[in-house]
């Protein structure tokens, strides 16, 4: 199955432009959408889950027209958004069990193992008759997957997922996010570059509403290859630095900002040639520092 998007546009009352234009094909797996705040993730994230109309263009799963047909992709439809709220005082299992209700599973005993299921594969089956409310960050991201996963969906959206979670727990995420992803498309819209790179089979990346790069992370990474430089220097220095050379990116190290600048030959006295890296990539791409 494949999710087709053709020339979609989305233009807010305020007169921004989230989506110009935009056109993309995604298969079976997991694919990476990086963007800054404000690239337009969320607002495709949204028109994907037919959370908002758009203006003009078509998307189409398989057969369905999400556009024309939101009912048919929400039985179809995994979702799990940026802020993943839960009532008060509503257990794991209980959660599980009223969602699995609202997607149409009625039968009792199949919904019991379903939900039995779900949570031995989240981890948390010790945790199933707890608050959700007091869940970490983490939990409660793993208990979004699996309420995600409720009703064998072909499409799963997963809305910065990672941020705020300690290493530990986004490498439990990552692996359900793997394991999830065999059999159907996962699109994982982060500004976390790292999640992308270890994740993903295939990427884009957004700005200002427009895609500006899509291949394989490691294609995208191949392009810069021997064109990235790096220079330690001083703080006062960073203003000449950035008007002389194309510096795609700069991070303090010992105090210091460690630049990285793109250029097919050494830039000047001091520079070291550096592996590009996916950050570097984002950064080339959207002119971001």
């Amino acid at each position: 199955m494949k999710l087709v998007i053709q020339d979609l546009c989305k233009t807010y009352a305020n007169g921004v432009k989230a989506l110009d234009h935009l056109s993309l094909e995604v298969s079976n797996g997991m694919f990476g959408l990086l963007g800054a705040n404000g690239a337009g993730k969320s607002s495709l994230m949204r028109t994907l889950a037919t959370l908002q109309e758009a203006d003009s263009g078509s998307v189409f799963l398989g057969e369905i027209d999400i556009l024309k047909y939101p009912t048919e992709l929400r039985k179809v439809l995994g979702y799990l958004p940026q802020e993943f709220g839960v009532y008060p005082k509503i257990t794991a299992k209980q959660l599980l069990d009223h969602l699995a209700i609202l997607k149409g599973i009625s039968h009792k005993k199949e919904r019991a193992e379903l939900v039995r299921y779900l949570l031995h594969k989240v981890n948390l089956y010790d945790k199933r008759n707890k608050a959700v409310k007091g869940f970490s960050g983490g939990m409660k991201q793993r208990i979004g997957i699996a309420q995600a996963l409720i009703g064998n969906p072909k499409l799963i959206i997963v809305d910065e997922p990672t941020a705020g979670l300690d290493p530990g727990e986004r490498n439990r995420f990552h692996n359900l996010l793997a394991d999830a992803a065999e059999d159907v498309i996962i699109i994982l819209s982060t500004h976390i570059v790292e999640d992308v790179r270890e994740l993903c089979q295939h990427m884009a990346i957004m700005n200002k509403g427009k895609l500006i790069c899509q291949g394989k992370p490691q294609s995208v990474i191949d392009e810069l290859e021997d064109k990235v430089w790096q220079k330690l220097i001083e703080r006062n220095e960073l203003e000449t630095y950035t008007n002389m050379y194309k510096v795609i990116s700069n991070k303090m190290v010992g105090g210091k900002p460690l630049i990285h600048v793109l250029s097919d030959q050494i830039p000047g006295e001091g520079f070291l040639q550096v592996s590009p890296t996916l950050e570097d990539v984002f950064f080339a791409k959207t002119n971001i520092i």
